[in-house]
């Protein structure tokens, strides 16, 4: 064999360029964790896929225990249903009569007064057509022991004085001796005859008034003790426009009702008068 057939057998040595053959698995040596973080993303391979967002914290009932979850739960439902019963009841009471109506009035009345009364009635309204005026005086005593009566006080009047002008006037302003009249009046008969507990109430409540009124317009003085009030009403008809054939009387119509003794109760503060009179 000559010397050319030797160097064909041999292995031809790889050139400068050459990229030599992998190494084994054995030999082969890992590059350091810093140069694999640096290295760059090979063009075209798949991204990694973003980590899932963090859960966020739970609100509301969701963030309570199990037994207060049950609780506020149970709480939210009551109020639901009160809301509803609530709803349900100011439905009925300013309805037209009904059938309900007429079997649980007397249900629907204790659900509604005093607290919730409603001086409207859903589908038939029927606006006022009369002015009211409600008067009040009172029987006094001095210490001296001088008795004496002051002239009549048009309460509705000075509520109208304070309403006039005023951007902002005050409910008790507004309703509190209107309210009051309006809930005399459908408590008792044409002669002054009260109709149950609710007359009883609507009295107490009216002579509180007048007596707050009567010692806030100072209409007896220092050192002197009111016995007895009387409340009288005024009422006018409002005259139709004048393209309307109705005609309404003029004459304004007095209702005087008879004199109430002023007890410990009806005076401001709690303060009890000295002398009772006797209601005439």
């Amino acid at each position: 064999m000559d010397a050319n057939d030797n160097n064909a057998n041999e292995s031809p040595l790889p050139s400068s360029g050459a990229v030599p053959p992998p190494a084994d698995s054995a030999d082969a040596v890992s590059p350091p964790a810093d140069a694999i973080a640096d290295t760059p993303p090979v063009a075209g391979a798949p991204a990694a896929p973003p980590p899932p967002p963090a859960a966020p914290p739970r609100g509301g009932i969701a963030a309570l225990s199990p037994r207060y979850q049950v609780a506020g739960v149970l709480a939210l439902v009551l109020v639901a249903v009160t809301a509803c019963v609530h709803v349900g009841m100011l439905f009925l009471h300013v309805a037209p009569s009904n059938t309900v109506t007429k079997q649980h009035g007397q249900a629907v009345d204790d659900w509604i007064y005093p607290e919730f009364e409603q001086n409207w009635k859903l589908f038939a309204p029927n606006p006022m057509q009369q002015n009211i005026a409600v008067q009040a005086r009172a029987q006094f005593r001095t210490d001296s022991g001088t008795n004496g009566t002051t002239g009549w006080y048009d309460l509705s009047a000075r509520d109208g004085a304070a309403i006039d002008g005023n951007l902002l006037p005050s409910h008790t302003q507004q309703n509190e001796l209107r309210r009051a009249w309006d809930f005399y009046v459908g408590a008792h008969d044409a002669q002054n005859r009260p109709r149950g507990l609710r007359g009883q109430l609507s009295e107490q409540y009216i002579r509180r008034i007048v007596v707050m009124r009567v010692e806030r317009e100072e209409a007896v003085g220092p050192g002197v003790t009111i016995e007895r009030v009387q409340v009288r009403s005024r009422t006018t008809n409002v005259p139709p426009p004048g393209w309307s054939d109705e005609k309404v009387s003029s004459k304004p119509v007095l209702r005087q009702l008879p004199w109430w003794s002023v007890t410990a109760d009806d005076v401001p503060l709690g303060k009890a008068p000295k002398t009772e009179g006797d209601a005439r």
